[in-house]
């Protein structure tokens, strides 16, 4: 069975989505790729503790604090996408890593010489659970905010509410990710 709520946010309208283990997707409903491409006609409107705990979380996290918890969530995706999401959980509030970054630990756990960052960059775009599993906070080597499926300006919104120096990093003059 899957499940679905909403969540009014300050940078816009956010889609819960879940099933019996918990959370699998929260997307903007507007100006956003990739919303709830894995839910189904038969998914229904409805409060589970999990969306209660997601709803908690945000309300934190948009007043600019760590929550200091995770609610509930399901990673449904590829092993790939799956790992790529859980080293993104690790990164801190308010600091960022780069998608090489990622791709040199993935490779170093597998035992590989290297990784392609842009597998990782597709690991990283679809992430369907946004913000939870925090996406925002992966950044070009050159420091390029690029790559957020939300939109860009709600990248940039998202890291300068946790605080980061955005003096360090650029908007890229075009993309998918504007």
């Amino acid at each position: 069975m899957i499940y679905t709520n909403e969540y009014e946010s300050p940078l816009g309208n956010l889609l819960l989505a879940g099933d019996e283990q918990g959370l699998t997707g929260l997307w903007f409903t507007e100006g956003a790729r990739y919303i709830g491409l894995e839910l189904k006609k038969e998914a229904h409107r409805c409060e589970t503790d999990y969306f209660d705990q997601t709803k908690k979380w945000l309300d934190i996290y948009f007043t600019g604090r760590d929550p200091g918890f995770f609610p509930r969530i399901h990673l449904t995706g590829s092993d790939f996408r799956n790992r790529v999401g859980e080293i993104m959980c690790e990164i801190p509030f308010g600091k960022t890593v780069t998608y090489g970054w990622i791709a040199d630990r993935i490779a170093k756990e597998r035992g590989l010489e290297r990784m392609s960052a842009q597998a990782v960059g597709g690991a990283v775009g679809h992430n369907p659970i946004c913000i939870i599993v925090p996406c925002h906070r992966v950044i070009g080597s050159n420091g390029s905010l690029t790559g957020y499926g939300g939109g860009i300006l709600r990248k940039k919104a998202l890291l300068e509410l946790e605080g980061n120096d955005m003096s360090q990093f650029t908007i890229p003059a075009k993309g998918t990710a504007l």
